[in-house]
C-alpha cells in the first residue's frame, strides 16, 4: 500500500488518514518495534529466530508478525515449511515521510 499526500504537498489529505493510521497502529506496540529492529538487522528471518531474540512464546511473535504483515510493514515469504519475514523498507520510509509531511502541515502556522 502506498501512502501519498495531496497534490500540493502542503496538506495531509483525508484519504491518506486511514492508511497511515493502520500503519501507525501496527507500530504502536513495543514488541513490534523490537521485531522491526531485529528484522532490519537481517535480510530475512524465520519466526523462530525472532522468538529466540525476544524470548517470547512463538504464538505471541507470530501474532505480532501477522499484524506487521497485514499493515504492509513486513513482507512474508513461504520457504518450505518455514515462513520468512523481512522489513519492507520502502513502506517504512513512506510512513516516515507521511508523518513528517503531516507534522509539517499541522505545525506550519506555529
Amino acid at each position: 500500500m502506498n501512502i501519498s499526500l495531496s497534490d500540493n504537498g502542503s496538506n495531509f489529505g483525508l484519504s491518506e488518514g486511514p492508511a497511515l493510521a493502520a500503519k501507525l497502529t501496527a507500530l504502536a506496540h513495543p514488541t513490534r518495534i523490537e521485531i522491526l529492529r531485529h528484522l532490519s538487522a537481517h535480510r530475512s528471518c524465520c519466526c523462530g529466530q525472532v522468538v529466540e531474540r525476544l524470548d517470547l512464546a512463538q504464538s505471541t511473535v507470530s501474532q505480532h508478525l501477522k499484524i506487521l504483515v497485514a499493515a504492509g510493514l513486513v513482507r512474508f515469504e513461504a520457504d518450505g515449511q518455514r515462513s520468512r519475514y523481512a522489513v519492507d523498507r520502502e513502506a517504512l520510509s513512506a510512513v516516515s515521510s507521511a508523518v513528517a509531511t503531516f507534522t509539517e502541515s499541522c505545525c506550519s502556522g506555529c
